[in-house]
C-alpha cells in the first residue's frame, strides 16, 4: 500500500510538473507564432493583390453573410480601389480543412491564390500549394468561369490523382466570390 501512495505521489508530480512545462511554452511561443502568422499573411496580401500603396492589412472590410464573417483586404493605389483579398476555407480536403487567400481585381478578375493552410498528402493533394496548380485561376473572370474541377464540369485543371483537394480550393474560392460579388460596392468604398 505504501508502494502504491508513493507511485500516485510521484505520477502526480510529474504530470504538474509537464502541465507547468507546457503552460510556459505556451506563454513562450504564443506571441512569436502569431507574429509569424501575421508576417505570413502580409506576405501572401502581396502575391493575390495586384499593386498597391496602402495597407491593405488595416484597410479591411468585414461582412457578414450566413452567420459567417468575411474579411476582405481592400487594396488602393493613389486612393483609388484596385482589389480586395479575402480568406476562405473548406473543410472537404482530403486531409482536412484547406484555407487559401484569393485577391479579385477591380476589373472583377482574380489576380491570385496562395494556400494558407493544408495537410494534404504529400506528392498528391499537397500540389494545390505549387504555381502549377495556382497559376491557372489568374486573370478568370468572376463572373462566366465555373468554379469546379473539369471532372465536375467546371474550368479548373485538378490534379492527378488528387482530384478532392482540388475541389475544396474551387469550393473554398466560388464561396468567398459570392460574397465578394454581393458586397462589391461596400467593399470597394472602404479606405476612402
Amino acid at each position: 500500500m505504501k508502494d502504491l501512495i508513493k507511485m500516485a505521489v510521484v505520477l502526480t508530480f510529474i504530470s504538474a510538473l509537464a502541465g507547468f512545462l507546457l503552460a510556459v511554452t505556451y506563454r513562450v511561443t504564443k506571441e512569436p507564432i502569431a507574429a509569424a502568422k501575421q508576417a505570413e499573411k502580409l506576405e501572401a496580401l502581396k502575391k493575390v493583390l495586384p499593386e498597391y500603396d496602402n495597407d491593405p492589412a488595416t484597410t479591411v472590410c468585414v461582412v457578414e453573410e450566413a452567420g459567417r464573417s468575411w474579411t476582405f483586404y481592400v487594396a488602393r493605389r493613389q486612393g483609388v480601389f484596385v482589389g480586395a483579398a479575402f480568406e476562405s476555407a473548406s473543410g472537404q480536403g482530403y486531409s482536412g480543412t484547406i484555407r487559401i487567400l484569393a485577391g479579385v481585381r477591380q476589373d472583377n478578375q482574380v489576380q491570385g491564390i496562395e494556400i494558407l493552410e493544408q495537410a494534404e498528402t504529400p506528392g498528391l493533394g499537397a500540389k494545390i500549394a505549387e504555381t502549377n496548380f495556382t497559376y491557372q485561376f489568374r486573370g478568370r473572370p468572376l463572373a462566366g468561369t465555373r468554379w469546379a474541377v473539369d471532372k465536375d464540369g467546371g474550368d479548373i485543371d485538378a490534379i492527378t490523382g488528387a482530384t478532392i483537394s482540388p475541389r475544396a480550393v474551387a469550393a473554398a474560392l466560388k464561396d468567398g466570390i459570392a460574397v465578394y460579388t454581393q458586397h462589391v460596392d461596400r467593399i470597394a468604398a472602404t479606405g476612402k
